[in-house]
């Protein structure tokens, strides 16, 4: 049996050509609902978990090909013939892939602050700090995020990881993220840069200003993949532009893709 990407719909009524929305690293469909909402006064949109994130399936493989087939199976599944992209970070480069692999389904492609190559190790802190905590012993959610903090000195990575809490049915607190997976095959999907490809559809990089994820440098092998490829950084936002500058992020979306 295929394994379908859990998602959540808003404005399926609408018709036309929906738009696909990927959340990052120990990222869930539940950070994009207020964008997700807004969004679906234009079109269909659907908040989809990635593999290994929120309620969709566990899996072994944790690399951008699996991921970009995950993408096709859910259009399939959904019956889209072609799609609008927009992913952030992990999401991103899992919208590259897709957007490399089966062009003829992207619309239009939306990459929020990651380029397509590899990055050194850069999660340590957080997979330490996940490592020290154990939910199911926990009694509460605060006392969870107070043992977080004494690894994690970002107030906001503490409270973005700390959404990913649920109770299941014998009310104990477990992450939704597949912890040992995403620890296991971190250097598949952080390391190593997207695999050969042009997209010649209409692209929109969106950076934060004040990040490093995409560099001046980057700049060149961008547009010699994405020879259409806008690239815009968003003032007064670090790697979570959608949350740093929620504003201007969703002016910027919505112009280019209702252009």
């Amino acid at each position: 049996m295929t394994e379908i990407l859990h998602s959540k719909i808003y404005g399926e009524e609408k018709g036309g050509i929906p738009l696909l929305v990927f959340h990052g690293l120990f990222g869930m469909l539940d950070n994009w609902g207020t964008f997700g909402k807004e969004a679906s006064d234009f079109f269909p949109v659907h908040l989809i978990d990635l593999r290994n994130h929120g309620k969709s399936f566990r899996a072994n493989e944790m690399d951008y090909l699996s991921m970009a087939n995950d993408i096709a199976k859910y259009m399939e599944s959904h019956h889209i013939e072609k799609a609008n992209i927009l992913g952030h970070s992990l999401g991103g480069k899992a919208g590259i892939q897709f957007s490399l692999n089966f062009g003829k389904k992207v619309n239009k492609l939306i990459v929020v602050d990651i380029a397509p190559k590899g990055y050194p190790p850069h999660h340590q802190e957080v997979f330490y700090a996940l490592d020290k905590v154990d939910p199911s012993k926990a009694k509460s959610r605060k006392e969870i995020k107070e043992k977080l903090s004494l690894y994690i000195s970002d107030k906001g990575t503490v409270q973005f990881l700390s959404k990913n809490l649920y109770r299941n049915e014998d009310q104990i607190l477990h992450w939704r993220f597949n912890l040992d997976i995403l620890r296991e095959r971190y250097n598949d999907f952080i390391s190593k840069g997207i695999y050969e490809g042009i997209y010649e559809g209409s692209t929109l990089f969106l950076k934060g200003e004040r990040s490093h994820y995409i560099l001046p440098e980057d700049f060149p092998e961008i547009k010699k993949r994405f020879p259409k490829a806008e690239i815009v950084s968003v003032k007064n936002s670090g790697h979570w532009v959608q949350v740093d500058n929620y504003i201007d992020f969703k002016t910027a979306v919505f112009s280019f893709l209702l252009a």
